[in-house]
């Protein structure tokens, strides 16, 4: 307690007097602004059971293709302030209304126009993308620590029933795939591993909080799940979902 009410009165110190290291705690309140932004984006995107609010579509993935556009326009990738300057709640970046003049000559040319390579593009938005995924990891231990809790208290986390019931309302070709995916996670609930996880978490899985619930409710480790489940969700998969934004950009232009 008196570690964090010394820290405290530090930081109110820093902040309310004023002196050169004003603007390095500004520096610092940018940057955590930014990862907040876009790790509570992610976090949205993944509660509720698959039914949140689809933040990729939303945010990360126009931002990846304003940038992508603009980089294309101007022929060069150097189009940020700093790191941070990203689309963020009511404010666009500083990029995206400059003409491609105040920026230099396009250092990416061709005689088909301006080409900027993918691997170039890649750096300047994958930490946005990273911190989604990170949030949409963090969104899908809610139904871990529910289902665990009830294993350990010696019941059941009867989240099945609504699942049983959003499918049986619907007998098309969604609802029997979503069925054999559920049939095929209580298969193997008992027997997951590390890899498992890992491929449940890396690719587009409408029931992952199922495989979290069957995780909770089997005693798997704390830490095999999460870092299974981040490293298929802020690595691998969010840099499938960017390479899907960067080609569809490419090839329509």
């Amino acid at each position: 307690m008196l570690l964090n009410t010394l820290i405290a009165a530090l930081g109110i110190l820093l902040v309310t007097v004023e002196g050169p290291h004003e603007k390095h705690i500004e520096e610092v309140s940018q940057y955590v602004q930014f990862g907040l932004w876009w790790i509570v984006l992610g976090v949205a995107s993944s509660i509720g059971l698959g039914s949140g609010l689809h933040t990729f579509v939303l945010y990360l993935g126009p931002h990846i293709a304003f940038f992508t556009i603009k980089a294309m326009q101007c022929g060069r990738v150097d189009l940020k302030s700093a790191p941070y300057d990203t689309i963020q709640l009511n404010r666009s970046p500083s990029w995206l209304d400059k003409s491609c003049s105040e920026f230099g000559t396009p250092l990416f040319s061709s005689s088909h126009g301006s080409r900027v390579p993918i691997s170039s593009i890649l750096p300047q938005v994958q930490m946005e993308a990273i911190l989604w995924g990170l949030g949409t990891a963090i969104g899908e231990l809610p139904p871990y620590f529910i289902s665990r809790a009830a294993s350990l208290s010696g019941s059941k986390f009867n989240a099945m029933e609504e699942l049983d019931a959003a499918s049986s309302e619907n007998n098309g070709v969604i609802a029997t795939r979503l069925n054999q995916i559920k049939r095929w996670l209580l298969s193997h609930s008992q027997h997951m591993n590390f890899f498992t996880i890992l491929v449940l978490a890396s690719v587009p899985n409408p029931l992952f909080d199922l495989a979290g619930i069957m995780c909770g409710q089997f005693g798997i480790p704390f830490w095999k799940f999460f870092l299974a489940t981040l490293i298929g969700k802020a690595i691998i998969k969010t840099h499938i979902q960017v390479g899907d934004v960067f080609v569809v950009f490419t090839i329509t232009r």
